[in-house]
């Protein structure tokens, strides 16, 4: 036992809040995450600051909103004199380790054959894997595949344009990332030192290609499975870009055309996505027991989040882009510690991403980043009085050509969620949403436009300023001589 908690922080890939049985999903089987729920506390309404991977990933490792970090975009690289969280671990005294995806800087092979480029993150062990396809060299889920014997193969699932059959349960991505953390788990068994280990799955994230064996059982339903929340031309009074996309995704980058898709592949494409959710659920439950067996569960902090939603065919959209429906941006998360952090709570309070960082600082006793923007939420994880801190009036989040293939002009895009209302606005062009998320919970009917909505818009639209204003980074530019 060190004096510091250690960390275990398993982040997924382009998970939906709904995905888990402890936020109300019917259909997955995630008992795992629902008893790391029952003996931790739920976040219920976390949001991620850019419904894209970088933006997102960049602003919860330093606690800074995307346009700080100057992370914006995939395919853009964090600026070097970012801080990172594991980087002020290590600082105090952490080993710091992480498998799987980063994702903080251009990860296409095409750009970075090797690896991903890195600044100074403070990961003294970095087992990467961006993705599962065998492009990059260093991608170790591959080199773990060679010593295995096995060759990597995801070949089209029969009858569908869409879903992939996936590698088996034992030679997956999900399952070596798993495998990974377990080791060096068990290595801090007699450490001297806390650690702090970032599990980064690559899944649910498309291409949607999980084990046979975890799909059959959705195939063996696939007529009861619902079909997307979409109601017919619900997108002609929006944005342009969600028309585009919902031609083809990405842009028209990605096949996924909605009105072309039949009934039977809409579904597909939700039971291989749950299957994917599925496998990760039992590859948590390897690494908790993991920490259990080796005398570590109460001395190590456990985070269950991801970075950004998946948009599923909801809205007449598949995976993501410059939209900001609860799909993409609202995320589960779940944070336990037996003995520190009460069991069997649910907060409702609006938080952000962001607020990771400098929580996590808190909760082991280390001091706060001077550039980081977020606010500690521990004391309202571990029950404390948080009178001093009230709760989140609203959550924002940002798009910034994030994703720059839609045509111009470029998509430039902020969003603000009360507890009632949400408004988008699109920079430089006439368009933006409107919703009231009591009477319209899923988004359909746009208000920007309705006139008993004026008083409403404008109210937002001041609290959409104040929190870009409030985006400027707090650290000084230069030291000034006058």
């Amino acid at each position: 036992m060190t004096d510091r908690p250690n960390i275990l922080w398993i982040c997924t890939d382009q998970q939906r809040w709904d995905t888990l049985g402890a936020y109300g999903n019917g259909w997955t089987r995630t008992p795992n995450l629902d008893a790391l729920a029952a003996g931790g506390t739920i976040l219920d309404a976390a949001y991620a600051q850019s419904p894209v991977c970088t933006p997102s990933r960049a602003s919860f490792l330093t606690g800074r909103y995307p346009r700080t970090t100057g992370a914006r975009q995939n395919g853009q690289s964090i600026p070097e004199g970012e801080v990172l969280l594991p980087r002020l671990l290590a600082d105090a005294g952490y080993v710091c380790g992480l498998s799987g995806k980063l994702h903080v800087a251009a990860s296409h092979w095409s750009v970075s054959p090797g690896t991903e480029p890195r600044i100074d993150d403070g990961y003294s062990e970095f087992h990467w894997s961006h993705d599962p396809r065998p492009e990059w060299q260093s991608n170790e889920y591959h080199h773990w595949l060679h010593r295995k014997g096995v060759t990597y193969s995801t070949p089209p699932l029969e009858g569908s344009d869409h879903v992939l059959v996936g590698m088996p349960e034992e030679a997956h991505q999900t399952t070596w990332c798993a495998e990974t953390a377990i080791d060096f788990i068990e290595a801090g068994r007699d450490a001297r030192t806390p650690w702090f280990f970032s599990v980064n799955i690559f899944d649910p994230h498309h291409p949607f290609d999980p084990p046979a064996s975890y799909l059959q059982r959705y195939l063996d339903r696939l007529d009861e499975i619902p079909l997307p929340d979409y109601v017919e031309g619900e997108l002609a009074d929006k944005p342009v870009f969600q028309r585009i996309d919902h031609e083809n995704a990405y842009g028209g980058e990605e096949p996924y055309h909605y009105d072309g898709m039949s009934d039977r592949e809409h579904r597909l494409v939700r039971a291989a996505y749950w299957a994917m959710c599925d496998l990760i659920d039992v590859q948590v439950g390897r690494m908790l027991r993991s920490l259990e067996e080796t005398g570590q569960l109460e001395d190590t902090i456990v985070v269950f989040s991801t970075d950004h939603g998946e948009m599923l065919g909801d809205h007449g959209i598949y995976l993501k882009g410059p939209y900001f429906y609860e799909p993409a941006v609202r995320v589960p998360l779940i944070v336990s510690q037996p003995g520190t952090v009460p069991g069997g709570r649910r907060i409702e309070d609006l938080v952000e991403l962001v607020d990771l960082a400098p929580t996590l600082l808190e909760a082991v006793g280390l001091p706060r980043h001077e550039g980081m923007q977020g606010r500690s939420i521990w004391a309202d994880l571990t029950g404390q009085d948080a009178a001093a801190t009230a709760p989140r009036e609203s959550v924002y989040s940002e798009y910034y050509n994030a994703m720059p293939w839609h045509p111009d002009p470029k998509p430039q895009a902020t969003m603000i969620r009360t507890t009632r209302h949400k408004l988008v606005a699109f920079h430089g062009i006439d368009a933006g949403e409107l919703y009231d998320l009591e009477a319209d919970p899923g988004e359909h009917r746009n208000l920007w436009r309705s006139p008993e909505h004026v008083a409403v818009k404008a109210d937002l639209l001041t609290r959409l300023a104040e929190r870009m204003a409030f985006t400027a980074d707090p650290l000084p530019a230069r030291t000034a001589n006058f």
